[in-house]
């Protein structure tokens, strides 16, 4: 099974609106950040799509995160991020998150803080990038992906 057929059962887990809501913010988060390398985890909680310039953690610009009740978007660097419409939440010293509802994921106010979360890490994705996908992990043991 290839690491996009495996995304794919992953992400099909969850209620149709709910994946559908994962797909169309992967798309929308690939598009701004052309070459990126994308690291999933099925985790217990949550299934993460994260973005960087390569498989290590420190390089992440932004994740995708899948619950049975949203998506959000996280951010690296989130407390620094310019965000003048107030869209950030958490109190995290690393990573704020933008939950995904509505028509949020094409608002510009999330472009701009997906822009500014790639200018903020130390090491950029470079746009020519190869912009592979990595499955890091799976849990063995998780919550259930419908409410």
């Amino acid at each position: 099974m290839t690491p996009q057929e495996q995304l794919d059962g992953f992400i099909d887990k969850f209620a149709p609106d709910i994946a559908a809501t994962i797909r169309r913010a992967v798309a929308m988060v690939s598009a701004r950040l052309p070459g990126a390398t994308i690291l999933v985890y099925d985790n217990y909680n949550a299934l993460a799509i994260a973005f960087g310039a390569n498989d290590k953690m420190r390089s992440i610009v932004c994740s995708v995160a899948g619950y049975p009740r949203w998506v959000s978007l996280f951010l690296s660097n989130g407390p620094k991020l310019p965000d003048p419409q107030g869209l950030l939440e958490g109190e995290g010293s690393t990573v704020r998150h933008v939950k995904l509802i509505g028509d949020r994921i094409d608002d510009p106010a999330v472009a701009a803080l997906i822009d500014a979360a790639a200018a903020s890490v130390e090491q950029p994705i470079d746009p020519a990038g190869e912009g592979r996908l990595v499955i890091k992990s799976v849990s063995a043991k998780q919550r259930a992906r419908r409410p």
